[in-house]
């Protein structure tokens, strides 16, 4: 089932499911008790495009700031719960416009209901968030271990625990750390389940090692149509993980958010230093949302004719680089430092022109 056909869930303004644009979310790693520090955080999120932002909720001082929180932030706010389902009414009861519970550790049926009753209340969506570390020991013996199989039971069985209180306002995440059983969870899911899927490999790693595989993953997904919101999990600035989650939507024709930045791998003829130079580039549209094309290219030779479709674009050489529009020259200037002041007023100008 592709995600424009799953039922739609709100989460505060924000629509999810149903064919709606796939949401891009973070989670802020401040100690959310440090109001001032966590705000700042949710702004920097904010500014890069992220749509939710989901905080930790670890303990009752958490949970006192949690209303500052809410009434601050300009989207929407999810709480992490974690154990205590006092903590998940608590956020409920401060405005959060969803939760993340695996309510195989809420406790007992009753406690699920009285979290899921106070959702429905104060029209707060839940996500049922299970992952290779959540499963229940009966699945864990059953299927012989946190297999793609036992994930998917568990999650069937924690929505199920949901739906008995007559709540449907759910988004589903099955996550593990291995691309492959979250590709077959999330398959498995999307058949099974009506609801919206939050789509993400957990605990990915490092930047590089972290990107490259939320590539794979949430790519191979999301071409097939599954997944409706998304999180790029990194050991990193969680504003990296925005950033990632907006190219991985670029790169499937999904979304478009700021420039896309080209740039030729350098090989025996670049004579500049097209590293620094598109450093440079990159770091001088950092905050950008203007929807451009921009080409680093280091050879003259080749650069304007195979980034021919940048809307501005520079190639490098021994003596003078140029810098063209549409595969078209427009300017021819000496010196490296040069050559990169000449396009940063070039491409001012571009810029202006799409803002008017």
């Amino acid at each position: 089932m592709a995600h424009g056909s799953r039922k739609i869930v709100q989460l505060g303004s924000l629509r999810i499911g149903g064919g709606n644009p796939v949401m891009v979310q973070s989670m802020t790693n401040t100690d959310t008790r440090n109001v001032e520090a966590t705000l700042a955080q949710i702004s920097e999120l904010v500014a890069r495009g992220c749509e939710a932002v989901r905080v930790a909720v670890p303990d009752d001082r958490a949970a006192d700031v949690l209303k500052t929180l809410h009434d601050k932030s300009p989207v929407p706010l999810i709480a992490d719960i974690h154990f205590d389902w006092r903590l998940a009414v608590r956020a409920i009861e401060a405005g959060f416009e969803g939760l993340r519970i695996n309510p195989g550790n809420i406790g007992s049926a009753s406690r699920v209901a009285r979290v899921v009753d106070a959702a429905r209340a104060n029209g707060a969506a839940i996500r049922v968030g299970v992952n290779s570390g959540s499963v229940e020991r009966e699945l864990l013996d059953r299927f012989g271990g946190p297999c793609p199989e036992a994930m998917v039971a568990s999650a069937r069985n924690h929505v199920r625990l949901v739906e008995e209180r007559g709540f449907d306002q759910i988004v589903v995440s099955v996550k593990s750390s291995s691309v492959l059983d979250t590709i077959a969870c999330y398959r498995a899911l999307a058949r099974e389940l009506p609801y919206p899927l939050h789509v993400g490999v957990t605990e990915a790693g490092s930047l590089m090692r972290g990107t490259v595989k939320s590539a794979v993953g949430l790519g191979v997904l999301l071409s097939e149509g599954i997944g409706d919101t998304i999180r790029v999990s990194l050991t990193a600035d969680p504003c990296e993980e925005v950033g990632v989650a907006y190219e991985i939507l670029r790169a499937l024709g999904l979304r478009r958010r700021g420039p896309e930045i080209i740039s030729c791998p350098t090989c025996g003829r670049t004579e500049i230093d097209l590293i620094a130079m598109e450093k440079a580039v990159s770091e001088s549209l950092k905050g950008c949302t203007a929807d451009i094309k921009v080409a680093v290219m280091g050879c003259v030779v080749n650069g304007p004719g195979e980034a021919r479709e940048a809307d501005i674009g520079l190639a490098g050489g021994r003596d003078k680089g140029i810098i063209f529009r549409k595969g078209e020259v427009i300017r021819s200037v000496k010196g490296q430092e040069a050559l990169l002041a000449a396009f940063m007023e070039e491409l001012h100008s571009v810029l202006e022109e799409q803002r008017n």
